[in-house]
C-alpha cells in the first residue's frame, strides 16, 4: 500500500492549507487465473479530511496492460463514511483484464493524479506479480470418462434387455412349436378312427398355423403359387378335395398323408 500527503486548499475562502492523507491499495487477485480468463483488478484510493472540506478528483493516467494481460475496461466506484467527525472517502478503480498469455506476469504500477491550482499531484500503486496457468484438460477427460462409462453401462443394459427379449421370444416359439407338434402327433393316433374329411380339415388347420407362424400367411394356395411351399402340391390338393367334396378314405391313405405332412412340417415322430 502506498501513502502520500497532499497540501491543498479546500476552497478559495480557506486560509490554512489542509493536510490530506492518501493511501492506495489493491484488492487480492483471484487465487487461480487461467489463460483466456477475464478478471477484475480493483485499486482503492482512500483519503481522509475534516467534515465540510471539498471532494477530490482522482484521475487514472496509466493502463494496466502488460505482457500477458490486456486491459479491456475500467470503471469507478465511489463511497464515503464519517468517522469521528472526519470524512473517509474511497474511489475504487475496477480494471477489467483478460489473460492472453500463460506464465509469470505482472500488473505494472498504476499512476493517478489529482489536479490542483499548483499543478497535478501524482502518485501510484505498487506493481503486482502473479501467474497465469494454462487450462487443465483433466476436467474434460473426467467428463468424457464419465460419459463413456455411462454410455457403456447403457449399452450393456440395452444388450442385456435385448438378450432377455430374444430368450423370451425363443422360449415362446419353442412352446408354440411344441404345442403344434403335440397337436399334430395326436392326429396320428386318430388316423384309423376319425372320419377322413374331418381328419384332413384338422390337419389343414395345423398346416395353416405352421405357415402363419413362419411366413405370415395361412393361405396355403397363395403360398404354393408364389413358390414358398415347395413340395406341398399334393397335400394342398387333398385339403381342397376335403373342403369341397371329401369322401371316405382308407386308413393307410390318411397315414401316407400324415407322413408327407410330417416331412413338410419337419416334425419327427417320437415312436
Amino acid at each position: 500500500m502506498n501513502s502520500d500527503t497532499l497540501n491543498t486548499a479546500v476552497d478559495s475562502a480557506a486560509v490554512e492549507p489542509v493536510q490530506i492523507g492518501i493511501s492506495v491499495h489493491a484488492d487480492p487477485l483471484p487465487s487461480t487465473i487461467f489463460l483466456g480468463d477475464t478478471f477484475e483488478y480493483r485499486v482503492n484510493v482512500t483519503w481522509q479530511a475534516s467534515a465540510g472540506q471539498g471532494a477530490l478528483l482522482v484521475v487514472p493516467t496509466g493502463s494496466a496492460s502488460a505482457k500477458g494481460i490486456t486491459q479491456i475496461g475500467l470503471r469507478e466506484e465511489h463511497s464515503q463514511v464519517v468517522q469521528n467527525g472526519n470524512t473517509v472517502s474511497n474511489t475504487q478503480f475496477v480494471y477489467k483484464l483478460v489473460a492472453d498469455d500463460s506464465g509469470n506476469v505482472s500488473i505494472p504500477a498504476l499512476h493517478f493524479q489529482i489536479p490542483s491550482a499548483d499543478g497535478p499531484f501524482q502518485f501510484q500503486s505498487e506493481s503486482v506479480a502473479f501467474r497465469i496457468e494454462k487450462p487443465s484438460n483433466a476436467p474434460v477427460f473426467v467428463i468424457c470418462g464419465v460419459f463413456a462409462l455411462a454410455l457403456c453401462a447403457f449399452a450393456c443394459v440395452m444388450l442385456l434387455r435385448k438378450k432377455k427379449r430374444a430368450e423370451a421370444l425363443q422360449r415362446t416359439e419353442k412352446a408354440e412349436d411344441k404345442a403344434l407338434a403335440d397337436e399334430f402327433l395326436l392326429l396320428k393316433k386318430r388316423i384309423a378312427k376319425a372320419e377322413s374329411r374331418a381328419w384332413l380339415l384338422e390337419l389343414e388347420k395345423i398346416c395353416k398355423s405352421w405357415a402363419k407362424k413362419r411366413y405370415g400367411s395361412e393361405n396355403l394356395e397363395e403360398l404354393l403359387k408364389n413358390g414358398t411351399l415347395e413340395g406341398w402340391d399334393s397335400l394342398v390338393d387333398e385339403f381342397a378335395h376335403a373342403r369341397y367334396g371329401g369322401g371316405d378314405r382308407d386308413a393307410f391313405q390318411n397315414k401316407e398323408t400324415w407322413k408327407l405332412a410330417a416331412k413338410l412340417l419337419n416334425i419327427e415322430d417320437e415312436e
